[in-house]
């Protein structure tokens, strides 16, 4: 049987898909995306988080069989709930196969994949066709800044997005709002372009940046160093969007921020 490792299981989400949903977080990713939240979820070994509560572990190796258990045990009420599985990350992608284990052995609940994009075209397609709803990021369309702030192409991402439209399957833009980073009128403009006539988009999800980051990286022993002003109000820009004729929403903006 196939093992996967996952550094949390999250019950109850509400903001990780549609309905109250069970989020499941699989460790490692290709990605080192300058403003990440998750630095536990990088490296596919156990890790060690340090707190003023003591330290814990984080990462477990789990059997597909196991997981699916666990998440066919709270099947009913995340159908009642009009919710669902999520699989996310670090990038779920890079445990495809575990990812499809799983996915085989639950008993009717809906499933959403929260993806970077970043992955072999053929396993991209694999865990796709498994999905009934997909998270996809979008952060920087320049490749050189792309490179720069990930550490990878963000080539192999626009291949697969180019995937995502034709395989049929609904999927959600996802872009992460770093002041003077991704949320610079440009590069707003180079998304909403690159969405424009592609078949299969819901929405577009614009998200405001998370502050809390820095913990997670002292208690792992890194220093986080954001090159950008973290006090900067984000530039939510819906109007690339509307122009484009897409729909696109706004998360974690206050009204008094001016959205």
């Amino acid at each position: 049987m196939i093992t996967g490792s996952i550094f949390d299981i999250k019950e109850f989400a509400v903001h990780d898909g549609p309905g109250i949903r069970t989020t499941v977080f699989l460790k490692g990713c290709p990605l080192r995306c300058a403003w990440c939240h998750n630095p536990e979820g990088w490296s596919s070994e156990p890790q060690v988080i340090s707190s003023s509560a003591g330290d814990r572990t984080v990462g477990q190796a789990v059997r597909a069989d196991d997981l699916a258990e666990l998440l066919n045990g709270q099947a009913p009420i995340l159908k009642a709930n009009e919710g669902g599985v999520t699989f996310s990350g670090g990038e779920p992608l890079m445990q495809g196969r575990f990812v499809v284990e799983v996915i085989n052995r639950l008993e009717g609940v809906h499933v959403l994949l929260d993806t970077s994009g970043y992955a072999d075209g053929r396993e991209f397609c694999l865990v796709v066709e498994h999905c009934d709803l997909v998270h996809f990021d979008l952060k920087v369309m320049d490749p050189v800044l792309h490179q720069r702030l990930t550490g990878q192409d963000n080539a192999p991402i626009l291949g697969n997005l180019h995937r995502l439209a034709d395989l049929g399957v609904p999927y959600v833009i996802r872009v992460p709002l770093v002041p003077g980073i991704t949320d610079t009128d440009a590069n707003l403009a180079a998304i909403a372009e690159a969405l424009q006539d592609l078949p299969g988009l819901i929405r577009v999800d614009l998200l405001t940046y998370n502050r809390a980051a820095g913990g997670k990286y002292r208690g792992m022993g890194m220093t986080f160093k954001p090159t950008w002003d973290e006090t900067e109000t984000v530039n939510a820009n819906t109007a690339h969007f509307t122009d484009a004729g897409l729909k696109v929403s706004v998360h974690g903006l206050r009204m008094t921020e001016g959205h």
